[in-house]
């Protein structure tokens, strides 16, 4: 666990798969307003999120929490790459943040114990799947990723394109993380 400011970051435990249902539902909400349509943002529902959360976190996982004033805030979620696509064995499956914690080091200090968490457990690389249009893709961009590639999905009746990041040395983006955390 490590703590700064007023925010605690840790390893989530079952009991906050409700408060993480609710910010994956809400920070979808907030990212993608003006970019995805409303009535798909708005159809989004916290139940199915909270059955998905809670499987996740009775098996092993990697899941961490950003806990602000005792309430979960941001989450994110690491484990084996699923495509087989690219050569990288981990992946950063996802960021979640409420627009409340955003720009406050939060998504830094996820990335930072996710990624030791996979060098941890014998990870060598990692890749994340983002939005183009998502705002956020600046924050991944700032890691110095290679791009592996892009690839079209279709959310909510719409088409969107999503682009692979990689780190093909975790050690790397671990001290690159680091150094902007000093």
């Amino acid at each position: 666990m490590r703590g700064w400011k007023d925010m605690l970051i840790r390893k989530a435990r079952l009991e906050d798969a409700e408060q993480i249902a609710e910010v994956h539902v809400e920070s979808w909400r907030q990212s993608y307003k003006g970019i995805v349509n409303e009535p798909y943002l708005q159809s989004l529902k916290v139940e199915p999120r909270f059955k998905l959360w809670s499987q996740v976190l009775q098996n092993d996982h990697s899941v961490y929490v950003a806990q602000a004033d005792g309430i979960v805030s941001g989450f994110a979620s690491f484990g084996k790459e699923r495509s087989g696509e690219f050569g990288i064995d981990g992946e950063l499956y996802a960021i979640y943040l409420l627009d409340s914690i955003k720009r406050k080091g939060a998504g830094t200090d996820l990335l930072s114990v996710g990624v030791e968490d996979l060098l941890q457990r014998g990870f060598q690389s990692m890749n994340v799947w983002v939005l183009k249009e998502n705002p956020s893709i600046k924050f991944y961009e700032s890691f110095n990723p290679i791009k592996l590639g892009e690839e079209e999905i279709e959310i909510g009746g719409e088409k969107f394109v999503e682009v692979c990041y990689g780190w093909n040395n975790l050690k790397v983006l671990y001290e690159l993380i680091h150094e902007r955390i000093k």
